[in-house]
């Protein structure tokens, strides 16, 4: 499965467009990588159980998306949006959507 955000595939003719696919995942983070997070936040430097976090989700996000694609009949996703954001009363759940449009290509 090609996965792109361009909105065409430079030499190769999409012979088919199925429409609007997407993927959303909600991870929650917890208490032991936000205190360390905080403590990165005070000291400085990069959160590295964070950024793992996000991209567990970014990935899964774009895995079921890519699956519902192929359950269309298509073999790529192109002009793809991804989105995060904060979720829950507390903010403590981060969401990552992933849309495109599932195409054929030959």
């Amino acid at each position: 499965m090609l996965l792109t955000t361009t909105n065409s595939l430079e030499g190769k003719e999409i012979i088919q467009y199925f429409g609007i696919v997407s993927g959303e995942t909600i991870i929650g983070a917890n208490i032991v990588k936000d205190f360390f997070a905080g403590i990165t936040d005070i000291v400085g430097g990069r959160s590295g159980s964070y950024e793992k976090v996000l991209k567990q989700a970014k990935d899964a996000a774009l895995q079921e998306m890519a699956d519902q694609a192929t359950r269309m009949g298509a073999n790529a996703v192109i002009g793809i949006d991804l989105d995060y954001e904060t979720v829950g009363s507390t903010n403590s759940m981060l969401m990552v959507t992933a849309a495109g449009t599932a195409v054929r290509y030959k």
